[in-house]
C-alpha cells in the first residue's frame, strides 16, 4: 500500500515529468533502489497527454485555482530538533490563461457521454486536488498502465490503416494489401490503395459536431506540450541505447510547410524532393543544392561565413546566391529559426542539424510517438519499474527535512505523515514553493490546441504529419510552431486533425497565437463566409494556455537549496527534446559519477544462472508480449556487445515506421 511504503531508498524523485522518469529510469537500472511519486493521478506533468474528457477536466482544474488548505499538521512531529523543514507547494502555478471555445452546437452535447468511458473515481482527499483523472488505467505502476490503453485501442487500429503495434506479440501475417496500407499509413510515399481519399476530397469534409467529439473522446491523445523528435537527436539515441524504444511505436513527420504571402505550401527538403519539385525553378534547384551541401560541412570552409559571425543568418543569407523564396524556405523551414535573433552560426549548425536527420527513417528528419508526447515519460517509467523503482501516483509530498548541521536533504515527510529517507532528492520545479523560487525569473510559452476538419494544405494523401513555421507578422515578435496530426498518429477521432501551436510569450496565448489562428482557418462555423475563408480548414474546438518555461533556470536561482536536492525544469519552447535529455544526464552524472547513464539491458543469453537457480526460459527474461515480435537478428546474435544491440534497436525503430522487412512472430 502506498501508506506503508519502505521507509528507506536511494532516491526520491518526486514529479513524472520527461526529465525526471528519465532520471528515475536511469537510477533503477543502476541499481540504484527508487521511489517516484506524483501528486498528480496521471503520468507526465506537463509532458502529459489526455483524451478529450480528461482535457476538459484539466481545463476545469486549471481555471478554478483555488488553494488547498493543510488540515492536518501532525507530520510535524516527526521533525527532530537539529532538523528544518523546506515545504513543498500544494498546487502546480504553472498553467495560466486557459481559455477554451467550441465552434459548434455545445447544448447537443449535454446528454452524451464518452464511449467506452468508465466511472470516474473518487477523489483522494483534498490534498490531491492537482490531480486529473486522465485515464483510470494510468492509475497503476507504469508496467502495467500503458498495456490496457494499448489493449483497449486495438481494435480502433484493425479498422484503420494505423500501424500494428511492437508491444503487443500477437501481429498478423503481413500480405502485400496490408503492406501497402502500412507504408501508407506511415508517411511513405506509396499511393494509398482504394478510393475513399478521392471520394471524400471531391464531396469535401464531413460536417463533425461537438456531440460526435465528446463520444469519441477517447480517441484523441492531446498532448500539453508539442514536440516532435529528431531522427538522429539525444533522445532517440537514449531510447535506442536503452531500448526502451520497445515499449513506443513512432511515425515519421511527412511534410515541412512554409507559410509565404498568405498560402501554405510544401517545402522540398531531400535531394529527390528538391529535383521533383514543381514550386521551383531549374536555377533555384541548383542553388538551393549548393546552399545546402555547403551547409553540411561548413566547418571545412570558414572563410565563407566568418565576415558574418557578427551578423544575423537572414543577413548572411542576403549575401548568398539565393532567391527570396529559397531565402524563407532556409530561414523558417529547414533552420527554423528566428529572423533577428539568430547569429550566423547558430544558423548554420542549426541548418546542418536538420540535413544529417533526413533519411534515417524518412524523407523528413523528424518522428512523432503514436498516442501523444506522453507516451514518452511513460516509457521510462516502465523501464524504471522492470528495474525495481516504486510508483505512487495522487500521492503528495509535504516536505523535505534538512539537517541544520550539514545541511543535506535527509528525507522527505508524505500526505499519509510518513517520512522516508534517501541520498538524493529529484524534484521538479513546479513542486518548490514561492519561498525557494524568489529570485527566479521565468519565461513563458504560448500554447494553442485545435480540433479541425482538414489540413491546412489538402493534397490526395489525407494520412500526413506536417510541421509549419510561421513567420511573425511584426519585427521582434517569435515565429510560431505549428504540428497539424492526424488520426494515424491515434491522436484524434477519423476525419479530424490536431493542430498544436507554440511560441515563446509575449502576452496571453491567445493574444499571442489567434492571429496566426485566423490566418490558417476558418473560425466563423455558423456564419456566412468568403469564398477565401471556405477553403480555410473550420476550428471545431479550441483551447489556450500559457505554460511556464523554467529551462533556462540555473542552480543556483534557487534560495536554500540543499546540495543534494536537484531540480528538473518543465518543457521548453524547443521543437526537440534535447534539454530534457541534456539535463537529465547532467544530473544523474552529478550524483553517480563512475556509473554509465542508461546502458544497454542485459541479453538474456547472457545472463549465467546458477545451478539451483530456475532455467532461462523460465526466467524473467524470457520473451515477454513486449520483446515477442523483436527481429529474429537480435536473437540470432551472441554476442551482445553494445554495438549489436544498437544496431538491433535501430532495426526495430526502422520496422515499426517503415515496414520493411515481415517481423517473425516466433
Amino acid at each position: 500500500m502506498a501508506d506503508n511504503l519502505p521507509s528507506e531508498f536511494d532516491v526520491v524523485v518526486i514529479g513524472t515529468g520527461l526529465p525526471e522518469s528519465i532520471i528515475a529510469a536511469a537510477c533503477a537500472r543502476s541499481g540504484q533502489r527508487v521511489l517516484h511519486v506524483d501528486a498528480r493521478n496521471y503520468y507526465g506533468g506537463n509532458w502529459a497527454s489526455f483524451s478529450f474528457s480528461g482535457l476538459l477536466s484539466w481545463i476545469k482544474e486549471n481555471q478554478q485555482k483555488t488553494d488547498i488548505d493543510d488540515e492536518c499538521e501532525d507530520w510535524r512531529k516527526l521533525i527532530l530538533e537539529n532538523e528544518e523543514v523546506i515545504s513543498l507547494s500544494k498546487k502546480d502555478k504553472t498553467i495560466q490563461h486557459v481559455e477554451d471555445f467550441c465552434f459548434g452546437d455545445q447544448d447537443s452535447a449535454e446528454n452524451v457521454e464518452e464511449a467506452g468511458a468508465l466511472p470516474k473515481l473518487p477523489a483522494f482527499g483534498a490534498s490531491d486536488a492537482d490531480g486529473v483523472a486522465q485515464e483510470p488505467e494510468k492509475e497503476c505502476t507504469p508496467v502495467e498502465s500503458t498495456l490496457p490503453e494499448v489493449e483497449s485501442q486495438e481494435p480502433e487500429k484493425a479498422a484503420g490503416t494505423e500501424p500494428t503495434s511492437t508491444v503487443e506479440g500477437n501481429d498478423p501475417e503481413t500480405t502485400p494489401e496490408n503492406e501497402s496500407s502500412h507504408s501508407t499509413a506511415l508517411g511513405e510515399p506509396t499511393p494509398e490503395t482504394g478510393s475513399a481519399p478521392s471520394e471524400s476530397s471531391a464531396q469535401g469534409p464531413k460536417k463533425i459536431t461537438y456531440a460526435q467529439i465528446v463520444r469519441e473522446g477517447r480517441r484523441f491523445n492531446i498532448d500539453l506540450v508539442s514536440k516532435l523528435l529528431y531522427s538522429r537527436g539525444l533522445l532517440i539515441d537514449l531510447l535506442i541505447k536503452s531500448n526502451v524504444s520497445r515499449y513506443a511505436e513512432f511515425k515519421n513527420a511527412t511534410r515541412i510547410l512554409a507559410f509565404r504571402e498568405g498560402k501554405v505550401e510544401q517545402v522540398p527538403c531531400s535531394r529527390a524532393d528538391v529535383f521533383n519539385s514543381r514550386q521551383l525553378t531549374m536555377v533555384e534547384k541548383r542553388m538551393l543544392m549548393k546552399f545546402l551541401t555547403f551547409c553540411l560541412d561548413y566547418e571545412q570552409h570558414p572563410e565563407e561565413y566568418q565576415d558574418y559571425e557578427n551578423s544575423t543568418f537572414a543577413q548572411f543569407l542576403r549575401t548568398q546566391k539565393l532567391t527570396p523564396s529559397l531565402q524563407h524556405f532556409i530561414l523558417h523551414s529547414i533552420a527554423m529559426v528566428s529572423e533577428t535573433d539568430c547569429s550566423t552560426l547558430e544558423g548554420l549548425q542549426a541548418t546542418k542539424k536538420f540535413l544529417q536527420c533526413l533519411g534515417r527513417y524518412g524523407n523528413t528528419p523528424f518522428l512523432f510517438p503514436l498516442y501523444g508526447q506522453g507516451e514518452i515519460p511513460q516509457c521510462f517509467c516502465r523501464l524504471c519499474a522492470v528495474f525495481g523503482g516504486i510508483y505512487c501516483l495522487r500521492h503528495s509530498v509535504r516536505c523535505l527535512v534538512v539537517d541544520k548541521e550539514s545541511g543535506r536533504c535527509k528525507a522527505i515527510v508524505d500526505h499519509f505523515g510518513q517520512r522516508i529517507s534517501a541520498n538524493y532528492f529529484i524534484v521538479e520545479d513546479s513542486y518548490l514553493s514561492e519561498n525557494i523560487c524568489t529570485n527566479v525569473c521565468y519565461r513563458q510559452i504560448s500554447r494553442a490546441v485545435l480540433i479541425t476538419d482538414q489540413s491546412v494544405l489538402n493534397t490526395d494523401a489525407e494520412q500526413h504529419v506536417s510541421i509549419l513555421a510561421v513567420p511573425p507578422v511584426d519585427v521582434g515578435k517569435p515565429a510560431v510552431c505549428v504540428i497539424e496530426l492526424c488520426s494515424s498518429t491515434m491522436t484524434c477521432m477519423k476525419e479530424t486533425y490536431l493542430v498544436h501551436l507554440t511560441c515563446p510569450s509575449t502576452k496571453t496565448a491567445r493574444e499571442d497565437l489567434e492571429p496566426v489562428v485566423q490566418k490558417l482557418f476558418n473560425l466563423n462555423a455558423e456564419k456566412e463566409t468568403e469564398n477565401e475563408e471556405l477553403e480555410k480548414p473550420k476550428v471545431l474546438w479550441a483551447v489556450y494556455f500559457n505554460m511556464r518555461d523554467s529551462s533556462g533556470v540555473e542552480r543556483k536561482s534557487y534560495d536554500g537549496l540543499p546540495s543534494n536536492v536537484y531540480v528538473c525544469s518543465g518543457p521548453d519552447p524547443a521543437l526537440g527534446n534535447d534539454c530534457a535529455v541534456k539535463q537529465a544526464e547532467t544530473i544523474f552524472h552529478e550524483m553517480f559519477p563512475t556509473e554509465e547513464f542508461c546502458p544497454p539491458p542485459p541479453n538474456p543469453e547472457d545472463i549465467i544462472y546458477d545451478e539451483d537457480e530456475i532455467a532461462p526460459e523460465e526466467s524473467g527474461f524470457s520473451n515477454s508480449p513486449e520483446t515477442k515480435p523483436e527481429s529474429s537478428t537480435e536473437e540470432s546474435s551472441s554476442g551482445g556487445s553494445t554495438a549489436v544491440k544498437k544496431e538491433d534497436n535501430e532495426e526495430r525503430i526502422s520496422t515499426v515506421l517503415l515496414v520493411e522487412e515481415e517481423v517473425d512472430p516466433n
